[in-house]
């Protein structure tokens, strides 16, 4: 299994864009600059995720993004599924061949079974999951970072005085 740099890029774009604070939403450069990715890149992102559902945009000079629902109602599995698809469908053995019209093993397949356990199993993980989670976690590691600043700068401060 692989998670593609669309899924990983998008999640991360819907978190920018669900903790930025202004009313007025966040720009695709603000995105691009944040992220490290081309303006190009986050712009193809935006638009599966605002096809989606989960953004939308708002025109005008202090026009951006914002979230279309509350992040509380957006699973990471939903995300994935909007922007890179299923591990494993039904398709699935109809797409895998090889030379033959159909699969060899399609009266007896072994393989299939673990196939939509697997699949299972992400969709279970992933749908334990919202943005909100997300966000929660982001302002809990903001936090800790901020106090061992705080930590750091204290015992700077104490070993300048006493040298």
């Amino acid at each position: 299994m692989k998670i593609t740099a669309q899924e990983e890029y998008g999640i991360r774009l819907l978190l920018r864009i669900a903790i930025h604070p202004h009313q007025e939403g966040i720009t695709i450069p603000q995105l691009s600059k944040q992220e490290g990715l081309s303006a190009h890149y986050v712009a193809k992102i935006c638009r599966h995720l605002r096809l989606a559902g989960f953004i939308k945009s708002t025109r005008g000079k202090e026009g951006g993004y914002l979230l279309a629902l509350p992040a509380e109602q957006i699973s990471l599995n939903q995300v994935v599924m909007a922007l890179g698809g299923r591990l494993f469908t039904p398709e699935f053995c109809t797409n895998h061949t090889g030379l033959l019209k159909d699969c060899t093993n399609s009266c007896l397949c072994e393989i299939k079974p673990i196939w939509y356990r697997v699949q299972q199993a992400v969709d279970e993980v992933l749908d334990r999951y919202t943005l909100k989670d997300l966000m929660n976690a982001s302002a809990k590691n903001k936090q800790q970072t901020a106090s061992a600043s705080v930590q750091n700068n204290r015992k700077l401060v104490r070993r300048v005085t006493s040298d």
